[in-house]
C-alpha cells in the first residue's frame, strides 16, 4: 500500500510540473503578442487591436487550463472554491474577449467593404 502514498506524490508533483508550464505558455503568448502588437502599432499598421485580442484570448486558454489541471490535485474545499471562481473570471474574461474579437472583425470587414466601393 505505500505505492499508493508514491504514485499519489508522483502524480502531485506531475500536475505541478504541467500546471506551471501551462501558466508560462500563457505568459509567453501574452508577452509575445504585445510585443509584436507594440511593434505594429509603432509602425502604424492595422488590425493591431484583433491581433492583441486573439493573444490575450488565446494567453488566458492556457492559464485556464493550467488551472482546470490544477483541480485534479485539490486537497480542500476552500482551495476548490477559490480555483473554481478563479476559472470562472478567466471564462468571462475570454467569452467577453471573443466577443471583441468578434466585433473588431466586423468592423474590419465594413472598413474594407468600405475602401473597396470607394476604389
Amino acid at each position: 500500500m505505500a505505492w499508493i502514498g508514491t504514485a499519489e506524490e508522483l502524480l502531485y508533483e506531475l500536475v505541478q510540473v504541467c500546471t506551471m508550464l501551462m501558466e508560462l505558455f500563457g505568459i509567453c503568448v501574452l508577452v509575445s503578442t504585445a510585443g509584436r502588437c507594440f511593434y505594429r502599432w509603432l509602425r502604424k499598421q492595422a488590425g493591431i487591436r484583433l491581433t492583441l485580442a486573439q493573444g490575450i484570448a488565446l494567453a488566458l486558454e492556457f492559464k485556464m487550463g493550467g488551472e482546470v489541471l490544477r483541480t485534479v490535485v485539490v486537497r480542500e474545499w476552500a482551495e476548490l472554491g477559490i480555483l473554481g471562481a478563479i476559472i470562472v473570471l478567466r471564462g468571462v474574461l475570454t467569452f467577453l474577449i471573443h466577443w471583441e474579437i468578434k466585433n473588431e472583425e466586423t468592423a474590419l470587414e465594413r472598413e474594407k467593404a468600405g475602401l473597396s466601393a470607394e476604389a
